[in-house]
């Protein structure tokens, strides 16, 4: 542990600098050629299936692993050779990790008492974090007398407490039930607002990441698809990849027929010709078109089309009632599948919804339909 402190940083330069960094494990490309910015104070997460990197590259952030090739660098200091307790930063795993033999208190102060700090700061920091995490009155208890959320909760006050730069989090919610995990995303997210620091998240989980974070990097075989804010990764996916990772998209391919500044017509394989951004697509690309299950119109095919809207026909597959929202799936004239919610905001309404083998048409409105393409390159910020 580290107590990174203020002093050092550098008026200017992002908390963490990652130039070209490449993790190979002899033939095995764990990470290739990432080169990312993260800000001061930004709640960062890494996002991804496992296998695809984001492990490695908080590793590497952290010291415990080397890369390959390329540079690590916090505050604008170039850290790639120094070991992990030389560095700015603090690590909280999904294992809490705790000392079984010491109490909560003792368990936050081990790093503290280790730098030989002040027994007055010692306590009093140690205070101010376990009333941070909600943790004053089991300050005696031992780990072992804790929930799973608390042991967690003790985990974080003891990386706080040291004051990082940095605070690195690998799937620290991964091993808790869904309940407490949506709580625990909450406190962590308030937890962060209120020290300020810059939070650097790993996690698999979807959710989580579009409930907690400033910021998103979806990982894919070693590299990043796209960088942008929660509202942007799910409402405008870069790559087919990002588009079926974050919640549910439906996919219609078809070829590009023309592209035109940041416009681009799209001639879907199911007959339809559609307009929608650009994203760099040029003439005869093969490309898809998204949009969110959501963001879908449902009608029976023989009603009036609604405004002109951009529509697609199919045949209803199958339907299920999920409570909140009726979930359709529909196959179009090209076998493509597509997921449709209505709200059940009106029960007579939903008695007159189609039902399976019924043909159907799909409405969207303009902005709700997207392009996207395969990933040829690594994403740099």
């Amino acid at each position: 542990m580290n107590d990174g402190g203020q002093g050092g940083r550098r008026a200017g330069s992002p908390s963490v600098r990652l130039e070209g960094v490449t993790k190979r494990f002899g033939d095995f490309m764990a990470v290739d050629a990432l080169s990312l910015d993260i800000e001061r104070g930004e709640f960062f997460t890494l996002l991804g299936p496992s296998g695809c990197g984001k492990t490695t590259t908080l590793r590497m952030v952290a010291g415990f692993e080397d890369p390959t090739e390329g540079r690590v660098l916090l505050d604008g200091d170039d850290v790639t050779g120094l070991p992990a307790f030389k560095r700015p930063t603090n690590t909280v795993f999904q294992s809490y990790a705790l000392f079984p033999h010491l109490s909560v208190e003792k368990n936050v102060a081990f790093g503290l008492q280790r730098q030989g700090i002040d027994r007055g700061d010692v306590k009093s920091r140690v205070a101010e974090e376990l009333e941070r995490v909600g943790l004053t009155r089991e300050a005696a208890r031992r780990p072992r007398q804790l929930s799973g959320g608390q042991q967690q909760r003790v985990a974080l006050a003891r990386a706080l407490v040291n004051r990082p730069a940095v605070l690195l989090l690998d799937e620290p919610l991964g091993a808790l039930d869904l309940k407490l995990r949506k709580q625990l995303q909450v406190e962590l997210k308030r937890i962060q607002r209120e020290v300020g620091i810059t939070f650097v998240y790993v996690t698999h989980d979807q959710e989580e990441a579009l409930t907690m974070s400033d910021r998103i990097a979806v990982m894919n075989r070693g590299v990043i698809e796209q960088v942008e804010g929660p509202e942007e990764v799910y409402e405008r996916p870069a790559t087919t990849f990002v588009a079926g990772f974050i919640g549910v998209s439906n996919l219609m391919p078809g070829e590009v027929v023309s592209a035109n500044g940041d416009r681009a017509e799209l001639r879907l394989d199911s007959g339809v010709t559609v307009s929608t951004d650009a994203r760099g697509a040029s003439a005869g690309e093969r490309a898809h078109a998204v949009v969110r299950p959501e963001k879908l119109e449902l009608s029976r095919a023989d009603e009036p089309r609604a405004n002109g809207k951009p529509a697609v026909e199919g045949v209803v597959e199958s339907s299920l009632y999920l409570g909140t929202a009726t979930q359709f799936v529909v196959r179009l004239g090209d076998s493509t599948a597509m997921t449709v919610l209505v709200p059940n905001a009106d029960e007579s309404a939903r008695q007159r919804l189609p039902g399976a083998g019924d043909p159907v048409r799909l409405a969207w409105a303009n902005e709700h339909i997207h392009i996207v393409r395969e990933p040829k390159t690594a994403v740099t910020n």
